[in-house]
């Protein structure tokens, strides 16, 4: 049994998906502040929140869980400067407890949601994973305290666990079961999309002055499938009882700038919509594209869906199933 935390979020509620249609048993455990019930379509719900200690444990005590891939999180970066102490509470603290919990029932294997957040500003592109972690906000401090928590343990405790950095998790699941939806939304594509539906009177792209060929800032987009497919192939990492604790990139390794994103929306959708240019939001870096080397050397995975057109369409065919 697998125990999914956040499960009912974007990223959680497809990794299940995958997991259950390869023949693992899962219970998802989320509070629903953020993901949706009607996502947790595969396995076992919990409704309940990472700091009921209680709660917790009556699902390590009610079930045989072999390893936990964990989601819960807070995970806007302007929330994160406007409330650091939500985001250290929720995303380290919590994470903290249900660590002190799986240590008591013995549950070694855990499988951490992290964040290209952790680089900061890089100084060189491609990012790969001994890259400087530097992160300039307090959603990337507090992923990174878990990452350095997590070495902790593993190299005190007998943890062993596989923290997965994601770059921009982008598109819906290819069946159109599940999708993204955030409220309130932060995500690109669907913000794109809204505008093309109407849902939005426009979309605005911060700056269109940055060091990259079309001015506007480069972004490595990786489709929620390979994303759910690494999870899987971590989860295998693990299942060999030889293979260390470990930490990969997943990205695309292909940058995509805004105005990119924002011209091939309006090609899948074939509908035009107001651009407005704004200024710049602090903290943006011109370019963060992932050297994911690593993760198909040792992982044996590859991202499947790299064609910027097919995530966007994936996305818009979730869209409209939502929101027409």
């Amino acid at each position: 049994m697998i125990l999914i935390t956040g499960g009912a979020g974007y990223i959680g509620a497809h990794v299940n998906k995958l997991l259950n249609n390869s023949g693992y048993e899962t219970i998802v455990l989320d509070n629903l502040s953020k993901g949706h019930k009607s996502a947790v379509k595969w396995g076992d719900f919990v409704n309940a929140d990472l700091s009921d200690s209680e709660k917790v444990r009556e699902i390590f005590q009610d079930n045989d869980i072999e390893a936990v891939m964990h989601f819960a999180a807070f995970s806007s970066v302007a929330e994160s400067v406007e409330e650091p102490e939500k985001y250290f509470k929720n995303n380290y603290e919590n994470t903290l407890n249900l660590l002190k919990i799986m240590k008591e029932f013995r549950v070694r294997k855990f499988i951490f949601s992290s964040t290209a957040a952790l680089y900061g500003i890089p100084k060189s592109i491609p990012i790969n994973e001994d890259s400087e972690l530097k992160p300039i906000n307090p959603y990337g401090e507090s992923k990174l305290m878990v990452e350095n928590l997590l070495k902790d343990e593993s190299d005190f405790g007998g943890l062993k666990y596989v923290s997965l950095r994601y770059f921009n998790a982008a598109g819906a699941d290819l069946d159109c079961e599940i999708g993204e939806g955030h409220d309130p939304e932060s995500h690109l594509i669907p913000l794109v999309l809204d505008a093309a539906l109407g849902r939005r009177d426009s979309i605005s792209i911060f700056g269109d002055d940055y060091s990259t060929p079309d001015g506007t800032c480069i972004r490595d987009y990786i489709h929620v499938n390979d994303l759910a497919d690494a999870h899987l192939k971590a989860l295998q990492y693990l299942e060999e009882p030889f293979n260390d604790s470990n930490i990969f990139n997943l990205g695309n390794g292909n940058g995509f700038s805004v105005k990119e994103v924002v011209d091939t929306c309006k090609k899948v959708t074939g509908i035009d919509f107001d651009v407005k240019i704004e200024e710049r939001r602090p903290g943006d870096p011109d370019i963060l594209i992932a050297d994911s080397k690593k993760a198909e050397e040792i992982l044996g995975w590859k991202p499947q869906v790299t064609e910027l057109e097919d995530i966007v369409e994936s996305a818009w065919n979730w869209h409209k199933k939502i929101h027409v």
